[in-house]
């Protein structure tokens, strides 16, 4: 989940919850508005922890391997 998707649940929920006031049968929407809050506070939690772990990996630095010169010494006299 991105972080957009997870501001997405986030608002999507709030306005179930707080701005709706039909009714279904069967269905509360402020438990659905609820839910849907918790899941985008829970996907945005995961994905900055993802970000962070990926943040770590790329601090390794690695030298390349430099080619060996050889000098080659004149033939004695």
């Amino acid at each position: 989940m991105s972080i957009a998707g997870a501001i997405a649940l986030i608002a999507i929920g709030a306005i179930l919850r707080y701005a709706v006031n039909d009714e279904i049968e069967s269905i509360n929407l402020e438990t659905v508005g609820i839910i849907l809050m918790i899941a985008g506070v829970v996907g945005l939690l995961l994905t900055f922890v993802w970000h962070m772990m990926n943040r770590r990996r790329g601090d390794v630095v690695y030298e390349r391997e430099r080619p060996v010169e050889r000098r080659v010494d004149p033939p004695p006299r």
